[in-house]
């Protein structure tokens, strides 16, 4: 935000604040990010309702367009990076471990692979919202005269790089290599090598993550007072625990609803309802659609409980692979677009008070539809299954 190709335009600062969003929410909750931003995007509003009353204009920031604009810009661009990576989003880390439990005849998904249409993907989802939501919600002047002030102030209130935030990113780095690390290896040795045979037996991604986190409670803030970047109480009161039951409470009703049957007696009710032998692409965008319905009125975490085992139960009866459809329900539920309740980033702003539900709606309903139709689909059908070999 504070580059200087951002300056005081209202049309970057647009575009700042979604890159600012999604490259956040590619590796840390969506939820995060948007309660990150938001008060920034906040003061950027206030600093527009100054410079409009020193020039003798009052605007009220509830109607105000690019206020609307540049709060759906934060919520969407919040979710639209959590496709990126496997962590990004709970959908995604869902969706992975219902094909190891569900399909395990299935290659798995890498945290590279998947990243190489997470990122064709959020590119093309976050293209297609600026554009949309910069036609919806023009701004009417052409500079924001105190913006770069303001980005500056913020800036300087930070301060120098803490030994706390240091070590983080000492951390985080030291995970992102090493979940990356396979796949290069795997270019540069060949996919059965020992070397890779080593790698995968001693460094799994739950490894990697583990690694980084453990890293946090021994690298030290300060070495004489004993004190580290992380105390084992801030960790244990730091964890979403009601999170992680979720996840393991919806694979668990998952394996029930395979192993007893429910989800292939629910699939056969589908392919039927599609024709007895429907298509690949008209399987999975049936699924996708019906993920996409579910997350907007729920959330797109329960939803992907819901949905994912009768989907790869459904595909692997069908004679399909699961994984394009198992990708393409974690891709569209992150598409949660048109309502508060869709995801926490739409809650968030929502509460400002400068998003009309009406205005949410119409946004959330053209994006939803021309991603799903446009971006989703084609990306899961062609760029998925090239990657993985199906």
């Amino acid at each position: 935000m504070s580059m200087k190709w951002v300056g005081e335009s209202p049309r970057r600062i647009f575009l700042a604040i979604g890159l600012a969003c999604i490259l956040c929410s590619g590796w840390i909750s969506n939820t995060a990010t948007a309660a990150m931003m938001f008060p920034i995007a906040l003061g950027l509003l206030e600093a527009v309702r100054e410079m409009m009353a020193r020039n003798g204009k009052t605007i009220d920031l509830a109607s105000y367009k690019y206020a609307t604009g540049l709060m759906l810009m934060t919520a969407y661009a919040c979710s639209i990076g959590g496709v990126m990576t496997p962590i990004g989003t709970p959908p995604n880390i869902i969706m992975i471990g219902f094909l190891n439990q569900l399909a395990p005849q299935a290659p798995s998904v890498t945290f590279f692979q998947w990243m190489v249409w997470g990122v064709v993907a959020m590119v093309c989802y976050f293209v297609l919202a600026y554009v949309v939501l910069w036609r919806m919600f023009p701004a009417d002047v052409k500079h924001i005269d105190g913006a770069r002030e303001y980005i500056r102030s913020y800036v300087d209130s930070l301060g120098p790089w803490t030994r706390a935030q240091k070590n983080t990113m000492i951390a985080f780095s030291v995970a992102i290599i090493l979940w990356v690390a396979p796949s290069v290896l795997s270019v540069y040795y060949g996919p059965h090598s020992d070397v890779m045979k080593f790698y995968d037996s001693h460094f799994p991604e739950a490894i990697a993550a583990m690694t980084g986190g453990l890293l946090l409670f021994f690298l030290p803030t300060d070495l004489k007072k004993g004190e580290m970047t992380m105390s084992w109480k801030d960790g244990v009161e730091g964890i979403e625990w009601g999170t992680l039951i979720l996840f393991g409470g919806g694979l668990a009703m998952g394996s029930l609803m395979y192993t007893t049957g429910l989800s292939a007696w629910i699939g056969t009710g589908i392919k039927e309802a599609l024709g007895g032998n429907p298509s690949e692409w008209l399987f999975v965008t049936v699924f996708c659609v019906v993920a996409l319905l579910l997350s907007e009125l729920t959330s797109h975490t329960a939803a992907t409980n819901l949905i994912a085992p009768i989907a790869i139960g459904t595909a692997v009866s069908s004679g399909f692979s699961p994984i394009p459809v198992a990708i393409g329900i974690a891709l569209s539920s992150s598409l949660g677009f048109m309502m508060p309740v869709s995801t926490p980033p739409n809650a968030i702003v929502y509460a400002s008070g400068y998003v009309p539900i009406t205005k949410m709606i119409k946004s959330g309903f053209i994006i939803d539809l021309i991603g799903i139709l446009v971006i989703t689909i084609p990306v899961v059908m062609l760029l998925v299954k090239a990657v993985m070999g199906l």
